[in-house]
């Protein structure tokens, strides 16, 4: 008779969009039974009837990373606790940017070292700035290295970050051949007012036009090239009901949007605040008006990310937004917040969806026998008001809020590194290759 490492038994187990109630055998890591049986196994873990779900993927963090003289509150490892307390398993974050295939290395090499520390599993996305170099050879070189994924951005030329529309277009060529996905941050830079601007003006510096513009040209291109496209941080309602208008039949196919928990919670009116200073991010965050939007399209939202890079407080706490580092924090409380706002429909995405549209599928993002172990126990029925955050930042934009659910418990290919609301997990997360199988 198999005698399995672990078993989580008595859990409402979340398959492919169904909930099954049963009991989940782990060996090696691997998920390797769901069974209404018991059968023998050296550790037992009760889920006493609460949801058991695939650990959530967090495609778009910012760990460690150095905004002029500042550098964001969290490293990988305690940006990894922080994690595993909001039911994370495995996150993505971004190499610095790059302007030709001599550099990456060097950008690969330094990042991995410092996310080796991390206690969940992590990938990366290459990340190019004003690129000067072959695009072929530079996806040969990211895909030897588990990378599948190309982030530009559509403005910073101030800082030599701007990409332009004919580099895009080369890579959108080439992305479903070479199975890459491009990911782009989308504004438009003649429509943005840099300077020393009060934090008062962040929004109307950066308004909807200039996000909605970009992702409508963006959508054209994928359309046209039939390449592979995925918007992050999108963040008006009018900019994704402009793109349903125009591209409903990309999304999810050639086109993939992702949003985070900021922009169906936060408003530009906080810009207003005494303490404003503390939610500037870009794109910032909208109106009410875009908000609602934003919320009743939620369906066509491929994926919640975060975006995570929260500075502490007296880091940001300048006059003028030329001065201030750019990010706030939520990794810990995102599935809560999504959660408490639309129930068991948001579980895909941040499971399943982000798992296959980055490569990770179905060695993640998945219950199903031959996955990794990845596996939060969630207690749907708690209601709780968000307090505090283990993040090295001195502060939670979301605090105070009523929440619905509870990640009680992360297990990560088997370890548990929260269990029933404690950290006891010391063992390192591991680098995970992905392969593009859209």
């Amino acid at each position: 008779m198999n005698c399995y490492d672990l078993a989580i038994v008595n859990g409402n187990i979340y398959v492919e969009g169904e909930f099954i109630r049963g009991n989940l055998y782990i060996n090696n890591g691997i998920i390797k039974n769901l069974s209404k049986d018991i059968f023998l196994s050296k550790d037992i873990y009760d889920a006493k009837g609460n949801y058991v779900l695939p650990g959530f993927i967090d495609p778009h963090v910012h760990f460690q990373l150095r905004v002029g003289n500042e550098v964001s509150a969290d490293d990988f490892y305690n940006g990894s606790i922080v994690a595993a307390y909001g039911g994370i398993t495995t996150f993505i974050d971004f190499l610095d940017p790059v302007k030709n295939i001599e550099e990456l290395e060097k950008a690969f090499v330094d990042r991995k070292r410092k996310a080796k520390v991390s206690l969940i599993d992590y990938g990366f996305h290459s990340t190019i700035a004003n690129f000067q170099d072959n695009e072929e050879l530079f996806i040969e070189e990211i895909k030897k290295r588990g990378i599948c994924s190309i982030k530009f951005f559509t403005t910073y030329s101030s800082s030599n970050r701007k990409t332009g529309l004919r580099t895009i277009g080369n890579l959108l060529k080439i992305s479903k051949r070479m199975k890459v996905i491009l990911i782009s941050h989308s504004e438009n830079e003649e429509l943005i007012r840099e300077g020393k601007f009060p934090v008062r003006t962040h929004e109307e510096n950066r308004p909807t036009l200039c996000e909605t513009t970009e992702v409508l040209t963006l959508a054209e291109m994928t359309r046209n090239m039939d390449g592979y496209m995925y918007i992050v941080h999108l963040s008006s309602g009018e900019s994704l009901s402009r793109i349903m208008d125009l591209y409903k039949s990309l999304i999810n196919k050639n086109l993939f949007i992702e949003s985070c928990p900021q922009y169906f919670y936060l408003s530009k009116d906080n810009y207003l605040l005494k303490d404003g200073f503390l939610y500037t991010l870009t794109p910032p965050l909208r109106s009410f008006e875009e908000i609602d939007e934003l919320r009743k399209n939620i369906d066509h939202v491929s994926v919640i990310g975060t975006d995570h890079c929260p500075f502490k407080s007296n880091e940001k706490a300048r006059e003028t937004l030329d001065l201030i580092p750019m990010g706030i924090g939520g990794i810990e409380y995102s599935f809560n917040l999504l959660y408490t706002m639309f129930g068991d429909k948001i579980i895909d995405k941040f499971t399943k969806n982000p798992a296959k549209i980055h490569g990770l599928y179905p060695k993640k993002g998945t219950l199903l026998p031959g996955s990794d172990a990845d596996v939060v126990i969630f207690d749907p029925l708690d209601r709780h008001k968000i307090k505090y955050s283990h993040s090295n930042c001195d502060y939670n934009l979301y605090e105070g809020l009523d929440v619905k659910g509870k990640v009680i418990t992360t297990i990560s290919r088997g370890r548990f590194i929260i269990k029933d609301g404690k950290l006891v997990g010391n063992e390192k997360g591991n680098y995970v290759g992905r392969e593009l199988k859209l």
